[in-house]
């Protein structure tokens, strides 16, 4: 079974990372940390360090300094399930998920997964079953379907749901086959430019401009990330897009947010305006959602030559399901880790990871590939387009190996995260605790220097540049 350090070797060498720069991390803790038969925590761990040592190694470019990397593995669990252990004026996250969400049995004894948090795929779900959004009618509807054809029509209708599958069930699958010949994280040039000089700064991505159009986690995340580092961050949401507030709250640090309706003409022209002098532009809407609006890689890269454009997916860029929508608990599903996690703790059904790890893992990989991009332009020109998916990520975790015994660890509770990682910070919601950064740099330390506000909060402008 691989080291973690030789997992972080492959992660970072993959994306064309100089191997020396690995010397100067350092990796501290033991798996497991909480109850899985999957690496989770070294999954965490790994991801994390990445994008800190990308960090690290644009604050060489930058500055000739050199300046060395740790990352604690229990932190970077808990960081992975910072949602969980945020605090708002002392009180915990309200309960996850919608009332209708979750697992159900089908008429052909399998199982499906239906994720309903936001309004419009709940009502996708009940429009297929021609029932009201109450679990038992949700239940006794499923029980005249076959899963697939279920997961099929819901699909279709623009739900998203995910039929249980095994793992090798999924193997069997064009996407899994699809996925088998990507990259964990792809890095493509798309066009050409001259290289962008670094701006002012005394952190390593002090002066960069990052608009984040994502939500829920892993975009989010990743956008925390680059925010964490020094850039300046805008989240651009719409005002009639719904929203998960309490990971808009745990997300949110470090951001600036404003509001642009992309629906109409004058609001892609500010999108215009603001991709103009941005380097890096993150997004997570669902595959060619953005196309349809002018704001394609290629189009992107046209309006601003040397942007580095990254795009995440659920199911990856290519194969049949590459179009589809999905969020980490319907791909764990569907990829078989509910399969496997449920036969390793003897229960008869699906069991989650214990924690949304494919999302967060994936929010790092994407920080990660948008700074080795930027890198990359910095030194040799350029447009970029970084790639990830969810499935692609789970891809990684399950070769990672399994661990004999790992749902015997005790889990990670509140106290122990909160007398070690957890800050006190003002926010627009009131007073927050929430995990810091796992990833330690010697020389600039990560930091939010911004706090989480409600989205909206911010006019749709570039702050100036120091």
């Amino acid at each position: 079974m691989q080291s973690p350090a030789d997992i972080l070797n492959d992660i970072w060498t993959s994306a064309g990372g100089e191997p020396a720069a690995l010397a100067r991390v350092r990796l501290t803790g033991e798996e497991p940390q909480i109850p899985s038969s999957f690496r989770v925590a070294v999954a965490g761990q790994t991801t994390i360090a990445a994008a800190g040592l990308a960090a690290a190694e644009i604050w060489r470019q930058r500055s000739g300094q050199a300046q060395d990397v740790s990352v604690d593995m229990r932190h970077a669990v808990a960081e992975c399930r910072s949602e969980r252990y945020l605090r708002l004026d002392d009180k915990p996250p309200p309960p996850a998920w919608d009332a209708i969400a979750g697992v159900y049995r089908t008429g052909d004894n399998r199982f499906v997964r239906c994720h309903t948090n936001f309004p419009h795929h709940r009502d996708a779900v009940c429009k297929v079953l021609g029932c009201e959004p109450e679990r038992e009618k949700v239940q006794a509807a499923l029980m005249q379907w076959k899963g697939e054809d279920f997961e099929t029509a819901a699909y279709a209708a623009g739900g998203v749901v995910a039929l249980m599958r095994s793992y090798d069930d999924w193997s069997a699958l064009p996407q899994a086959r699809a996925l088998a010949e990507l990259p964990l994280v792809s890095i493509d040039k798309i066009g050409e430019a001259p290289p962008k000089p670094w701006p002012q700064g005394d952190r390593p991505l002090a002066g960069l401009r990052v608009l984040d159009l994502s939500r829920v986690i892993a975009g989010p995340v990743a956008g925390r990330t680059l925010a964490a580092h020094g850039a300046d961050v805008l989240l651009v949401s719409g005002p009639e897009l719904p929203a998960i507030p309490w990971l808009t709250i745990d997300t949110g640090r470090g951001k600036l947010t404003s509001f642009i309706e992309l629906k109409s003409e004058a609001g892609r022209a500010q999108l215009r305006a603001l991709l103009r002098d941005a380097d890096i532009f993150s997004q997570g809407y669902r595959p060619r959602a953005l196309a349809a609006l002018g704001f394609a890689p290629e189009e992107a890269a046209s309006i601003n030559p040397g942007i580095v454009y990254v795009t995440l997916s659920a199911y990856g860029h290519t194969g049949p399901w590459a179009e589809r929508r999905g969020f980490d608990s319907l791909v764990q599903t569907t990829t078989g880790f509910n399969h496997a996690e449920g036969q390793a703790a003897g229960v008869g059904g699906p069991k989650e990871l214990p924690a949304q790890m494919l999302d967060h893992a994936t929010g790092y990989l994407m920080a990660f590939g948008a700074m080795m991009a930027k890198a990359r332009q910095a030194r040799e020109g350029g447009s970029w387009h970084v790639r990830v998916s969810l499935a692609q990520t789970g891809r990684w975790l399950w070769n990672l190996g399994r661990l004999d015994g790992g749902l015997n660890t005790p889990d990670l509770t509140g106290e122990a995260v909160h007398a070690a990682f957890i800050e006190p910070m003002p926010s627009g919601f009131g007073m927050l605790k929430a995990v810091r950064h796992s990833a330690l740099l010697s020389a600039t330390p990560a930091q939010w220097s911004r706090p989480a506000m409600p989205l909206g909060s911010h006019p749709a402008q570039w702050p100036a540049r120091s």
